[in-house]
């Protein structure tokens, strides 16, 4: 069993650890090299997001941290971005993440962006029953009314 949960002070080392190596895979997609989201490297950012109750923390039942996302939002929900571990990737926990979410912030409409090069968060979104709304020179925005 998988749990989501608001971020405390002594997870933001790892999930730092975490988001740097997962983006740091974005090269692999079509990504420029170790240019991941704004702050998405820092624990310091990481450490802000959390103090805001921004940032969430993804576990399984051993404790064993495999992911987080940064979520804004009460109405509306904004994923600003989810991240997984990379020795965690094509388990499945991306899309259980993305289902935790929705149900975690239940009878709200969701919107994300993601790069327009990134074939790999692209797929996943579409997969995980997001509409696309929109694009840009650098975007495509995606929503989901729950």
């Amino acid at each position: 069993m998988m749990i989501l949960r608001k971020s405390i002070a002594s997870d933001v080392k790892e999930l730092t650890s975490i988001s740097t190596k997962a983006f740091d895979t974005d090269v692999l997609v079509g990504g420029p090299e170790n240019d991941g989201p704004p702050g998405y490297n820092s624990e310091g950012w990481h450490r802000e997001m959390m103090e805001q109750n921004h940032l969430y923390t993804y576990i399984c039942e051993d404790e064993t941290i495999v992911g987080g996302a940064v979520i804004f939002g009460r109405d509306e929900l904004f994923v600003g971005r989810i991240f997984i571990d990379p020795k965690y990737f094509c388990r499945g926990y991306g899309i259980a993440l993305m289902q935790d979410i929705e149900r975690l912030f239940s009878s709200r409409m969701i919107r994300l962006d993601t790069p327009t090069w990134n074939t790999r968060t692209n797929r996943f979104y579409k997969k995980c029953g997001y509409i696309e709304t929109g694009r840009d020179g650098e975007n495509v925005y995606y929503e989901k009314q729950l």
